[in-house]
Order: structure tokens, then C-alpha cells, then sequence
């Protein structure tokens, strides 16, 4: 319920709450919150990458890993056909109005991430690298993304 979006946030709602690394503790009213649960997630992130190599997508790992010399910080995007192409075969989602649908999901992402991060969501000079899943399909996106991590050729 609680993925990628902001409930009951309004313009005077919540100060803006960029991610600084605090946990609320359990006695804390706010401990069962959207923001604690951010923290959480942004904890088990940087356990994850302390620990070993793993692809993160999403929940604004980017942001939370942007220190980190050894992440590859990755955009993948692709245009309104092919999006919606993939969430009614892949996904099997049947919207009457899937563009409408996706253009909403992308507004709450966009938002999720603006509050958290204080960065405006899918601009490029956050990032390594951008790839257009629609031009190369995306296993070859993975295959790029393998190369240009690994070496491997």
C-alpha cells in the first residue's frame, strides 16, 4: 500500500522530509509511518550494498546510495506504446484507460521521489546512464548494463 507513494500529504501536510538516515524508534507514535518506512527501506538498502552486488530498482536507491563510488545509478525508460504494450501482456493489467493509468503511477513516483530525495524524479544528470528500453527491448538493456558493469564482452 504504502510503495512508492505519499499518503495524506498535502501542500501544508508534512514538512518536506528529505531522507537523512534517522529510524524512529518503536515508542514513537510516528514509528508505524510511511516516512519510518522509507528509513527502513533505505536501511536494508545500504545493508544490502555494504554486503554484496545486487540491482536495486526503485525506492529511491539512487539517492540513498549516492556516495557509494561502486554503484551504477541507472535509468531505464520507454515511450507510452510500449509501456502500455507491457502492462497488459506482461502484467495482465486491463485498464479501459492504461495511458491514463501510467501517467498516473508516473506522477506518484515522481512525487515519492521529489519528497524524499529533494530532486526532481528521471532527470538524466542523476544518473550513469539512460536507456530506452522501447529502442533496445530490455534483455538487451541487461546485456549493456552486464557490459558496462562487469567488462564482460
Amino acid at each position: 500500500q504504502a510503495d512508492e507513494r505519499l499518503k495524506g500529504t498535502t501542500l501544508f501536510g508534512w514538512a518536506k522530509k528529505v531522507y537523512k538516515g534517522d529510524l524512529i524508534p518503536p515508542e514513537s507514535d510516528d514509528f508505524v509511518s510511511d516516512k519510518n518506512l522509507f528509513n527502513y527501506q533505505a536501511k536494508v538498502i545500504k545493508q544490502l550494498a555494504e554486503q554484496e552486488s545486487c540491482v536495486l530498482v526503485g525506492r529511491c536507491a539512487d539517492y540513498i546510495l549516492r556516495d557509494r563510488p561502486d554503484v551504477l545509478r541507472v535509468f531505464i525508460h520507454a515511450d507510452m506504446e510500449k509501456r502500455i504494450k507491457r502492462i497488459t501482456e506482461v502484467y495482465k493489467i486491463n485498464d479501459s484507460d492504461p495511458e491514463k493509468l501510467l501517467h498516473q503511477k508516473d506522477k506518484r513516483r515522481a512525487a515519492y521521489y521529489q519528497f524524499y530525495t529533494d530532486i526532481k524524479w528521471g532527470d538524466t544528470k542523476n544518473f550513469h546512464i539512460t536507456l530506452d528500453s522501447s529502442a533496445f527491448g530490455i534483455e538487451k538493456c541487461v546485456e549493456i548494463l552486464k557490459t558496462l558493469y562487469l567488462g564482460e564482452k
